[in-house]
């Protein structure tokens, strides 16, 4: 597939095309790959794959306790990783950031270990309406076995947040509040640094969603002051199987082990054991190191782009891509205005079911999502069993927005 010129200059894309393989292939007989579902898994660079596979050819070995050069190489890879994705989120220290398997493993790591430390029948912890299952069920869990009182700011029929009903919401004297820094239906991006602020003002602690925004907008979490933010590697051009918590140093040190095993342990007796110290208290057993290290790479490839021209590449996306959908009739996009949301366009077509959508899409080349992306009660909130779903990423252009437009079309014409 050829690739016009046009108007964002935000980077070089034709030199981003020349590093994602994938790109190139087509998904069906003279059908070229347009991908646009990255919100739920981005691609990965060349530079991510040579960086795992290196590791796998010449450096094989597990981390910390050996003292022979491939674990002295292994282990140096693995913490320059952490070090390199601590410096891209603004972390004090790489102390802060805990490697887990992915955000929901995040989630849980902080409902499970700060959670039972800390929440007691009748507290409150207040979440919102858009968030994803992996911010809703650890904290329903915990709630039903500890009776904890959840709350939810709700969400306008534009698509934003009632920040008046939250700070009702903060007269109920939570300790948690936790939410989604955008959103992965609406695109919304929340105003994270003010929710975070009026929760301190009361008191409560803040955890922050950053699976959709960590790899599409710059975020630094010590201007966010920010206690926990939870993101994933693959997400932002890493593997799968990785994700960060990042925490405050003196919450971490605080709350529980999350996990039982080797390298959480300072000292192991029969009947008791010492934990580590960060980061390792939070890491129990062999990691996932490869992937740590392709972590690395990916935090290094944003870095090199710079987060502030990819907000700038995916802003001209977005804007583009919500004009030409509403040039459609009967399309109905949810979410905000463009300069309040990321590269994401949830929509639904009256003749057609958004799983319709998409496997017609897919005839095209064109990959979208469907369903309720693990959002099931903001669809309830909007009266849609689902929607068809298209995100955009760096490597995405504007005539692929222009092939997803001619493509709904065809889809309007089959069901007419």
């Amino acid at each position: 597939m050829a690739i016009t010129d046009y108007s964002i200059a935000a980077f070089d894309i034709q030199k981003i095309w020349a590093d994602f393989p994938i790109l190139s292939r087509e998904v069906h007989p003279g059908v070229p790959l347009i991908y646009l579902d990255s919100t739920a898994t981005s691609q990965k660079p060349l530079q991510v794959i040579a960086a795992m596979d290196e590791f796998y050819r010449r450096s094989n070995a597990n981390i910390h306790r050996g003292i022979h050069a491939l674990a002295e190489e292994s282990t140096a890879a693995y913490e320059s990783a952490r070090e390199r994705i601590a410096a891209f989120i603004g972390a004090a220290t790489p102390r802060e950031v805990i490697f887990t398997r992915n955000t929901t493993e995040s989630i849980n790591l902080v409902t499970q270990s700060w959670g039972r430390a800390n929440l007691n029948p009748g507290d409150v912890v207040i979440l919102t309406e858009m968030e994803h299952h992996s911010n809703l069920v650890p904290w329903q869990m915990l709630a039903q076995e500890r009776s904890l009182r959840l709350e939810f700011i709700p969400v306008t029929g534009d698509g934003l947040l009632d920040l008046d009903e939250y700070a009702r919401l903060l007269t109920l004297d939570p300790k948690m509040v936790a939410f989604t820094h955008m959103s992965n239906v609406l695109g919304t991006i929340n105003p994270a640094t003010e929710i975070i602020r009026m929760a301190h003002e009361i008191g409560a602690l803040t955890l922050v969603d950053g699976a959709q925004s960590v790899p599409h907008l710059p975020v630094d979490v010590q201007a966010l002051d920010a206690d926990f933010v939870a993101f994933s590697a693959h997400k932002m051009l890493g593997p799968s199987g990785i994700g960060i918590l990042y925490g405050r140093k003196a919450l971490l040190e605080a709350m529980p082990p999350f996990l039982g095993g080797g390298d959480m342990i300072k000292r192991v007796e029969l009947r008791s054991f010492q934990s580590n110290a960060l980061p390792y208290k939070f890491e129990a057993g062999t990691p996932a190191i490869a992937e740590a290290i392709g972590f690395g790479s990916a935090v290094d490839y944003l870095a090199d782009l710079g987060m502030e021209a990819v907000e700038q590449h995916e802003r001209q996306i977005i804007t583009y891509a919500l004009e030409r959908l509403e040039e459609i009739p009967g399309v109905k996009v949810f979410g905000p205005a463009a300069e309040h949301r990321g590269g994401v366009a949830s929509f639904t077509l009256p003749e057609a079911h958004a799983h319709d959508i998409s496997q017609i899409l897919d005839a095209d080349g064109i990959a979208v999502r469907a369903g309720h992306h693990c959002a099931m009660p903001l669809h309830t909130k909007f009266g849609i069993p689902a929607t068809a779903r298209a995100s955009f990423y760096i490597y995405n252009t504007l005539e692929e927005v222009d092939r997803l437009v001619d493509g709904i079309y065809k889809v309007k014409q089959l069901f007419a």
